[in-house]
């Protein structure tokens, strides 16, 4: 009976150890970031589009983090190393682990054209031939016109519209590119935009 309490103790005296060290101080440490300066805050556009990213499943074949040249060569293609203080306005995190597509972290500045990011949301292989991401013409509608606040996608034969027709980008599609289009962390980064040390505190 006495090694049952002595293994309780030891088991919960480890999960008490590992919530501080993996939860708890790098939270206290995360919660003093300042935002860089170049760092916005989303719009409220951005922010409806950030949730139409999480409710179709994007986190799980784009991640939104640039790795430390020490351990891969993710900034020669997708800029500068993240630092903590990139996500002072993210909550949740899009992390991500899978790069199952490019990474998004400085998609609005690599890709800074809206009706590429909607022709791509309604087809990717209407513009990248070997994509393997999906679709989402649910995003989008076919009419026979639009209204002068709506954007429509134009996209080449075989992916266009049908004679007569308009494919129209629901408020959802138009969003989801707000959000897209905000993601640009190409800014400098300071010394202060790093994880607080314990001198620090």
């Amino acid at each position: 009976m006495a090694r049952l309490w002595l293994f309780i103790f030891g088991a919960l005296a480890i999960m008490i150890f590992a919530a501080n060290v993996l939860v708890f101080v790098p939270k206290a440490q995360l919660s003093r970031l300042s935002p860089p300066p170049g760092l916005n805050p989303y719009t409220g556009a951005q922010l409806i589009g950030r949730d139409v990213y999480i409710a179709n499943g994007c986190i799980y074949c784009h991640s939104q983090q640039v790795r430390d040249a020490a351990i891969t060569t993710d900034p020669e293609r997708w800029g500068r190393p993240s630092v903590p203080a990139d996500y002072v306005f993210d909550f949740p995190h899009l992390l991500g682990t899978m790069r199952t597509g490019p990474d998004l972290m400085n998609v609005g500045a690599r890709l800074p054209d809206r009706a590429w990011h909607l022709a791509h949301l309604y087809n990717p292989r209407s513009l990248v031939k070997w994509s393997i991401m999906p679709s989402f013409p649910f995003l989008f509608e076919i009419r026979d016109r639009a209204f002068a606040d709506e954007e429509t996608v134009n996209l080449p034969p075989p992916y266009a519209a049908p004679p007569g027709k308009l494919i129209v980008a629901t408020k959802e599609a138009s969003r989801l590119v707000d959000y897209l289009l905000g993601m640009d962390h190409t800014y400098p980064i300071r010394p202060e935009d790093l994880v607080p040390t314990q001198d620090g505190m």
